[in-house]
């Protein structure tokens, strides 16, 4: 059986960026999970003395404080600036930038809708940015727009690991009802490519495995275009997942890998994968 890596996937820029800036702070906090990827989390902690702290009163004055890759609420930030941490924003770049779309749009009368998952870190971030509560909304689908008490202009921005035609759905959506529209497509572009690169590949093999976090967005989405082109795709975070079955008769196995996995992860599920049909001849 042949093995194949997607030819984009894995670590993003932001991602990368966010776990450089962290092993330049050994012994620091960050303010919930890093990213979505517990190994990695894992070898942070115990390679780097790097802790997570889920709450603010879990953080010592002394502490310097990473803000996770995802960003954290508005509010939150403000409290952690009058307290007087030493802070160092690990936000990826893609994330802030919706945020000042919200906030600038908030301002000038928008009332703003959020296309993106309500309990994820990055849109509970993104939402606090509005000038009050009841500027902006988050949606999943399109039928949600109906019963929102919208305004007559509108702004509307994407969680950067969304589907691309999932957000043009809702923009298109709002179109039929709305005479002014700002759209601000805030998908990543290593989001693009990696989804890109994973559906060519499931196109051609006979089993995917997409490799990251359980809680990931971004690795949730991968899996999802993997098994419309493959019926047969599997969302592991590491090598001890794998099950020998998966991989019976197969001539092509697919490889991609989320935003948040890095590539000591993804040579492990290599290697095991080999050792399987090792065995097995």
């Amino acid at each position: 059986m042949k093995i194949q890596l997607a030819s984009s996937y894995g670590f993003c820029f932001g991602v990368k960026r966010a776990i450089e800036i962290a092993e330049e702070h050994r012994g620091s906090v960050t303010y919930g999970p890093l990213i979505h990827n517990k190994d990695e989390i894992d070898r942070l902690k115990n390679g780097f003395d790097i802790d997570i702290a889920r709450d603010l009163k879990d953080i010592q004055t002394d502490d310097a404080v990473v803000i996770r890759t995802h960003g954290i609420p508005k509010d939150e930030l403000a409290i952690l600036k009058k307290q007087d941490y030493k802070i160092i924003d690990a936000t990826c770049p893609y994330v802030t930038t919706p945020q000042h779309i919200v906030e600038k749009m908030s301002e000038e009368g928008y009332s703003i809708v959020i296309f993106g998952d309500k309990d994820h870190p990055e849109i509970k971030g993104v939402v606090s940015y509005a000038k009050e509560e009841d500027d902006a909304f988050i949606v999943l689908e399109p039928e949600e727009l109906e019963i929102l008490p919208l305004r007559g202009k509108v702004a509307v921005v994407s969680q950067t690991t969304k589907k691309p035609e999932d957000f043009a759905r809702i923009v298109t959506a709002l179109m039929s009802t709305r005479k002014e529209i700002r759209v601000f497509n805030t998908i990543c572009n290593a989001t693009f490519e990696n989804q890109d690169a994973a559906s060519e590949l499931a196109k051609d093999a006979d089993v995917m495995v997409v490799i990251g976090g359980k809680h990931s967005s971004n690795t949730k989405q991968l899996h999802s275009i993997c098994q419309r082109d493959c019926g047969d795709s599997y969302l592991i975070e590491n090598e001890q997942e794998l099950q020998h079955e998966w991989f019976e008769d197969k001539k092509l196995c697919g490889i991609s890998a989320g935003a948040s996995t890095p590539d000591w992860i993804v040579q492990k599920v290599i290697d095991a994968i080999q050792e399987m049909k090792k065995i097995e001849a």
